[in-house]
């Protein structure tokens, strides 16, 4: 008489688990369909680190500072000269430059100084920076805000250049020094990643007459133009798409603002030399 009420025990012992696991099954079945979940995650991981891509810049080399202008127009800009004296750096192929001197002595009736520098910068494109170019071109507007805002700086003026790379921008003054009065002329110019600028100065000392300030300009823009060249015949055809050739741009860069706010860089050498 008791086993059949034994029996019927068992089986609602065995009816009551049955969910228990079915439930259990299900929660493994749910991790166990992440497969999906996983290879999406790895995707939005791949695309995250994924980094943005910015164009090759033109230009990989510079030329030799001290060589980026002719004998021909150094002789006409700074008389006797010696040779240049290049600064130092750390990567010739990123920056560098040079400048030269001289004093054309005539005794009692005085003399004139001359003081040329010329200096190169590339950049390369960087992803998290931008382009080369571009970096090229905010340099060269710090250049030009640092000449208009220079130490002792007599009314200075900013005129546009043409023919001179992409963009290129004037900037004369005036300083006062004890030894005489100094025309200052700079020049920058940016083509394509690489800014040249340069700086001429020239004085009479001892009783002889200031130098003709716009003549100064012309020799400067001289200069520039040759520096100019030089980069791009130093890189061959330049851009990898071959769109930096050697003739530079006849555009010349908008007129820059008169105002500027920012300190100047660095400051021109118009001590003469002895």
């Amino acid at each position: 008489m008791h086993r059949p009420t034994k029996r019927l025990t068992r089986i609602f012992v065995c009816a009551a688990a049955v969910p228990v696991i079915l439930v259990a099954s299900g929660c493994s079945s749910d991790s166990g369909s992440g497969d999906g979940a996983k290879k999406g995650s790895s995707k939005s991981s791949a695309s995250a680190t994924a980094a943005p891509q910015v164009k090759k810049a033109a230009f990989d080399s510079l030329p030799q500072p001290c060589s980026a202008i002719s004998k021909k127009t150094l002789d006409s800009l700074v008389p006797e000269a010696k040779s240049g004296k290049s600064g130092s750096s750390d990567d010739e192929s990123v920056r560098g430059t040079c400048s030269w001197s001289s004093l054309d002595n005539k005794g009692v009736q005085g003399s004139q100084f001359r003081w040329l520098n010329a200096s190169l910068m590339r950049f390369d494109s960087d992803a998290a920076r931008g382009s080369g170019n571009k970096l090229a071109h905010a340099y060269f507007t710090k250049q030009v805000t640092d000449a208009q805002s220079a130490e002792g700086a007599k009314s200075p003026k900013a005129e546009p250049v043409s023919g001179t790379g992409d963009e290129a921008t004037a900037v004369t003054y005036e300083l006062k020094k004890k030894e005489g009065t100094f025309k200052q002329q700079t020049i920058v110019a940016r083509v394509e990643n690489v800014v040249v600028t340069i700086d001429y100065n020239g004085a009479g000392l001892a009783g002889q007459s200031a130098p003709d300030a716009s003549a100064l300009v012309k020799d400067a823009e001289k200069a520039a133009k040759e520096a100019v060249a030089a980069v791009v015949a130093a890189n061959g055809s330049g851009a990898p798409d071959g769109s930096a050739t050697a003739k530079p741009s006849e555009k010349p860069s908008e007129k820059p603002s008169s105002k500027s706010s920012a300190k100047p860089s660095g400051k021109a050498s118009t001590k003469p030399s002895n």
